[in-house]
């Protein structure tokens, strides 16, 4: 009796350690498992497919260093060649009738430096008009050398980093207001997506730019900024002599000397000069056009209303110089048809007000009162910020074709 107690214990043990080692076994499969799941974590993942090209921007020759790059958008190829086919679209406002197309490049023509000129369909006098007809509240500003501005887009600046609401900063935002803007393209944001959407390649290139081949409006936006922050123009008969490349001719020298002479046209502290080769401040100023600001005479587009500052009554940006020959009409609203009307503004033309920017030197005399000679001579300098590779550069026109053809 007492061997078979001896039997069944010695079976009962087995039997636990059979079950403990069956146990053991187990846990030390599950830990296997789970480091082994671990140490695939920590090995390198295989490469995204997502892999833009950076886009270089070349600097020219004294331009500023600084770029207006945002940090989430930065310039790839894949980026600029999908913004320029969406620039020249016309389907674009999401539409495809031919009768109803439009895009950037309807009224911002590569011709005129980006900007409409005055014999385009759209100007009437002297506004552009978007797809229903309405007139835009000021004249255009062309689209050159836009990536060195930092200190807000449109006449008033309202487009700025300084601006609380995030959706009115950059170039990207210009894009979708552009879209859904009653003197523009007079879309929605929903609609235009999904137009860009359903035309075949469009997904692909959105895949090789942004990593996803849903397209979205903020994509949109992004790819036609980076196209608009390459068109760089800095090849003016000017920007040679600077190089040592050429001679201006003495006609313009002497424009040169009365453009940064207080003395002289003094143009230099809006518009630049030698220590500013962007030929703007991208600043806003009152400079003498009008005497009167509110009531009837009241702007809601100045400057004043983007700052609340009475003193940015009636200012507006300081434009660029450069290709000033293609981009007529001038000022916010138009008003001089003609480069030789503006010269003659400033020379004898200008109105005081409490407002007048203090940098506006000669209001007390009504303006530079300089010497048809001398006036022919600025003209003459102002001539040679001309820049015609750039309105004929191969990569800022339209495609030969897009991507559906």
């Amino acid at each position: 009796m007492k061997k078979v107690n001896v039997i069944l214990e010695r079976t009962h043990n087995n039997s636990i350690m059979n079950k403990f080692a069956t146990y053991y076994i187990l846990m030390l499969s599950v830990l296997f498992f789970f480091t082994a799941c671990k140490k695939d974590d920590d090995k390198p993942q295989a490469p995204d497919t997502f892999n833009p090209t950076p886009y270089i921007i070349e600097i020219p020759y004294a331009f500023p260093s600084n770029m207006n790059i945002p940090d989430d958008n930065p310039m790839t190829v894949e980026g600029v060649k999908l913004g320029r086919y969406l620039f020249y679209d016309g389907r674009m406002s999401g539409r495809t009738h031919p009768d109803s197309l439009m895009s950037c490049a309807t009224c911002h023509l590569q011709e005129n430096s980006f900007e409409c000129g005055v014999n385009h369909p759209v100007y009437i006098g002297g506004f552009t008009h978007g797809i229903c007809g309405k007139p835009t509240p000021h004249v255009m500003l062309p689209l050159i050398n836009l990536v060195w501005n930092s200190s807000g887009y449109l006449w008033n600046g309202f487009i700025s980093s300084e601006n609380p609401l995030p959706q009115y900063r950059n170039i990207e935002d210009l894009v979708w207001m552009g879209i859904v803007a009653e003197h523009e393209m007079f879309s929605d944001t929903n609609t235009a997506k999904q137009t860009i959407q359903n035309i075949p390649g469009y997904p692909e290139l959105f895949k090789k730019a942004f990593g996803s081949d849903v397209v979205t409006v903020k994509n949109m936006s992004r790819a036609i900024a980076q196209f608009i922050r390459t068109l760089i123009t800095s090849d003016s008969k000017f920007d040679k002599y600077m190089k040592g490349e050429v001679q201006l001719s003495q006609s313009e020298l002497n424009g040169f000397v009365l453009f940064t002479t207080e003395e002289g046209a003094d143009c230099f502290h809006c518009h630049g000069g030698y220590g500013n080769p962007l030929f703007t401040t991208h600043l806003f100023y009152n400079n003498g056009k009008d005497s009167l600001f509110t009531g009837e005479f009241e702007d809601p587009r100045d400057r004043y209303h983007v700052t609340y500052d009475p003193m940015d009554l009636g200012a507006y940006k300081a434009t660029t110089l450069r290709n000033i020959i293609y981009t007529a009409p001038y000022m916010h609203d138009g008003r001089f048809a003609t480069l030789d009307e503006v010269l003659e503004f400033y020379n004898e033309d200008l109105v005081w007000s409490p407002y007048i920017n203090p940098l506006m030197h000669h209001i007390a005399d009504g303006g530079t009162l300089l010497t048809p000679n001398e006036l022919s001579d600025l003209k003459a300098f102002i001539m040679s910020l001309t820049d015609t590779a750039f309105i004929n550069n191969p990569d800022f026109a339209k495609p030969d074709k897009f991507p559906d053809e």
